[in-house]
Parts: structure tokens; C-alpha cells; sequence
């Protein structure tokens, strides 16, 4: 049964979708709309968009829809399974039976059962920069007509999400896909503001790897990136969706955490820093490390800058090296302030 509803035709639902991209929306708000007009076209009970970065392996970007969209979402791998199929072919495709398709890649931790898939690609500029998905835990529950969906919506999705995609490359250190050093500041007065508008905590952790030269002069440099995107995707995989994570500089990450107080901030911490060092990273044939971090942590005293606030993080990380490295550390010196509503 299809999900538009009564007076929804699928015109109906694409004609809204357009309306609400060619406003200017953030690059998750515009693949929320993209995911959302899928689930009401075709007969699925998830669907997902995966957005690409320029190398097309790794994930800039994503947004779910429907069953198991509270689960964190699997890892995207070049030319694995269904979605990384459609990225290397660059061709839709409709799978009847997954279990009859030797493409399909069963994932822990999913969250939902799937037995029938359709997908196709999203293409700019003579690449495909990402993958619309629709599944369903029943075999045969598409066809070809859901497949032609499923394509022209994916046409009519790509011009604002390339410009949205564009931007955001602009603010993303392309090795990690962490925000980048120059939107750090940026961002930090902007949380600093709403935190002060609404009178709501504010923490901000700083990740700096321990040792992290010594692979780098052992195994060479692209074993030491091999290692930040490795750190930087467990560090994704245990903080929020609200949480935003950039790229400092170097070996150096800051995580800033919206209405967290320090408590909250510090054993968030903790659960980095165990994700990070309880399984060697595995770095190419005979390169095997375990990675430490040293954390600071520091919760926003109401009144200070961005710098200050930052500084303080930062000093507590360098405490916690002194004080033998895989540690948290809580930053001293300022004192949150009260924030009182007029």
C-alpha cells in the first residue's frame, strides 16, 4: 500500500519536495525532506540518502526515514553491498530477494530485517556524488515502476543537495570528514549565542592522540591518516547526532556537546576514550597499533569567549598528557555562571 495518503499523488509528493529544497537548507534538513518523500512514494519501510565526498569513499553526509532510522547507521564501504554496487555502476538497480543476490551484504547491528531493496544513483557533474535507498523486510516488494520512482526522485534531488554538498566540503577536513578548523570558531560563537539565549549548558571537549608521531614515522604518513579517519569514526559512533565534531588541527579533535553540563561532558568522555583504545586499529598488512587519547574537558562559564572557552579545553588536555596520557581531564578556572532568564 502505497504511503502518501488520500489526495497525495506521487506528483503531489515530488512537487512538495521541490518546494521545500529550493529553500536554503542545511545539507541533513534537505536529505531529512529527501528520505521522508521516498518512504511516501514508494511501498518501504525504510529508506535512506548517503551523500558522498569528492573521492566518492567516503561518507560526507547522510538521512533515514521509517523502521530501525534510530539505530546508528551502517558504514558505507566502496563497492560493498547494494548502495556501494550503485556508486561504482552508477545504475539503479531493484533487488526482488536479497538472499537470491550475491551483491547483498548483511550488516550488524541494523535494526530492521531487509529482503527487498531498490536504489539509484545521484549524479552531478558527470559523477555520482551518493545513493537513494528503499527497503522492506518482504520479498518482491518492489518493481519496476517503484525503480523509475525511485530514479526520478533522486533527479530532482540532486541540484540543491550538490550546492548544499559543495558548501559543506568547504567547511570539512577532507581526510576525516570532521567540520574543519575554520568553521571551528565560527560555530563555537554561534553555540556560545543560543546557549546564552536559552539559557541552556554548554561543553566542549578537546582530543589530542597520544604518540601519535611515532606512527608516522614508522609506518609513514598515510598509515597516520589511515589511523585519524579510523579514531574519527569511533568517536562518531559514540557521540549524539547533536554533538559536532572537528578536525583542530593535526592529531588534535574537538567535540562540542550542546546542552551538556560537565558532569554529563566528562563521562561522555570517558566513553570516547575507551571506544578509541579497546581495539587495535588495524592500519595495512602488518601495521597494528592501540591508540590512546588524552581528553579536556571544559563546561562554558556563561560569560567567557570562544578563545577562553577553547583555551581552557585545551589545557586540560595537555594535563591530562602530563599526567600519563589516556586520561580525561576537567578543565580549572572558570566557573559557569549562572544564567538567569530576564
Amino acid at each position: 500500500m502505497r504511503k502518501h495518503g488520500p489526495g497525495r499523488s506521487p506528483i503531489d509528493v515530488l512537487l512538495e519536495l521541490t518546494r521545500r529544497l529550493t529553500e536554503q537548507r542545511p545539507l541533513e534538513e534537505a536529505l531529512q525532506h529527501v528520505t521522508d518523500a521516498a518512504l511516501a512514494l514508494l511501498p518501504a519501510e525504510h529508506t535512506s540518502v548517503r551523500i558522498l565526498d569528492d573521492s566518492r569513499t567516503l561518507l560526507l553526509s547522510g538521512a533515514r526515514s521509517g523502521r530501525g532510522s534510530g539505530h546508528k547507521p551502517v558504514d558505507f564501504r566502496p563497492g560493498e553491498g547494494i548502495a556501494g554496487w550503485v556508486v561504482a555502476e552508477g545504475r539503479p538497480t531493484c533487488v526482488r530477494d536479497t538472499t537470491l543476490d550475491s551483491r547483498f551484504v548483511t550488516r550488524t547491528g541494523q535494526g530492521f530485517a531487509v529482503r527487498s531493496i531498490v536504489a539509484a544513483p545521484l549524479w552531478s557533474g558527470g559523477q555520482v556524488i551518493g545513493v537513494l535507498a528503499a527497503t522492506a523486510a518482504a520479498p518482491g516488494a518492489f518493481g519496476r515502476r517503484d525503480e523509475a520512482l525511485t530514479v526520478l526522485l533522486a533527479n530532482c534531488a540532486v541540484p540543491p543537495i550538490e550546492k548544499a554538498r559543495l558548501e559543506r566540503l568547504t567547511i570539512t577536513d577532507p581526510h576525516t570528514m570532521a567540520y574543519n578548523r575554520r568553521y571551528l570558531l565560527p560555530r563555537l560563537r554561534e553555540e556560545l549565542a543560543a546557549a546564552q539565549r536559552y539559557h541552556k549548558p554548554l561543553a566542549l571537549q578537546l582530543l589530542d592522540l597520544d604518540r601519535f608521531k611515532r606512527v608516522n614515522d614508522r609506518w609513514g604518513h598515510a598509515a597516520g591518516d589511515r589511523l585519524l579517519s579510523g579514531v574519527v569514526e569511533r568517536v562518531r559512533r559514540t557521540i549524539r547526532s547533536c554533538d559536532l565534531l572537528f578536525r583542530r588541527g593535526g592529531d588534535e579533535f574537538v567535540v562540542l556537546l550542546p546542552m551538556t553540563a560537565l558532569r554529563e561532558a566528562r563521562a561522555a568522555a570517558e566513553r570516547i576514550r575507551r571506544a578509541v583504545r579497546g581495539t587495535p586499529f588495524a592500519l595495512g598488512p602488518g601495521q597494528s597499533v592501540t591508540q590512546t587519547l588524552s581528553i579536556g574537558v571544559a563546561a562554558w562559564d556563561g560569560r567567557e569567549s570562544a578563545e577562553a572557552f577553547e583555551a581552557r579545553a585545551d589545557a586540560a588536555s595537555y594535563a591530562a598528557k602530563r599526567g600519563g596520557r589516556d586520561k580525561v581531564c576537567c578543565a580549572r578556572g572558570a566557573r559557569r555562571r549562572t544564567l538567569r532568564k530576564p
